[in-house]
């Protein structure tokens, strides 16, 4: 095997592509040969939860829950980004500091932008 050095990635790449194929392709041929599709109109109805589906289907959300959702998204990921700075604090250099306040000062920016604008107030 020390014809190549790079004959066992190359080996493994090809297992890695070849093993899902080969898996998607037999489940193909069940689904096509042993399980024939049996359509109707119980089959076709919509399933909610075991009880016959009733009602409209669109429902409006309001976009405040989503915008609570990124904000918490932005602060959460803030926390993974200043994590690494925190751990290696004494061995930064002022530079990596200054890019970590930098970094905090456009977050409380965005954070005020937020409050200034009301989307922090419940309505």
């Amino acid at each position: 095997m020390n014809d190549h050095p790079y004959a066992f990635l190359a080996l493994f790449l090809g297992v890695a592509i070849a093993f899902p194929l080969v898996l998607l392709g037999v489940a193909w041929l069940w689904v096509r040969f042993f399980q024939p599709a049996k359509p109707g109109p119980l089959k076709n109805s919509t399933y909610e939860c075991g009880l016959a589906a009733s009602g409209e289907t669109w429902i409006q959300f309001k976009a405040h829950y989503y915008l609570y959702a990124i904000l918490f998204l932005v602060f959460d990921v803030e926390v993974l980004f200043l994590l690494p700075c925190a751990v290696a604090f004494t061995g930064l250099s002022t530079s990596a500091l200054v890019a970590m306040l930098a970094f905090i000062l456009l977050l409380a920016e965005g954070l005020v932008w937020f409050w200034h604008r009301g989307h922090l107030e419940w309505k």
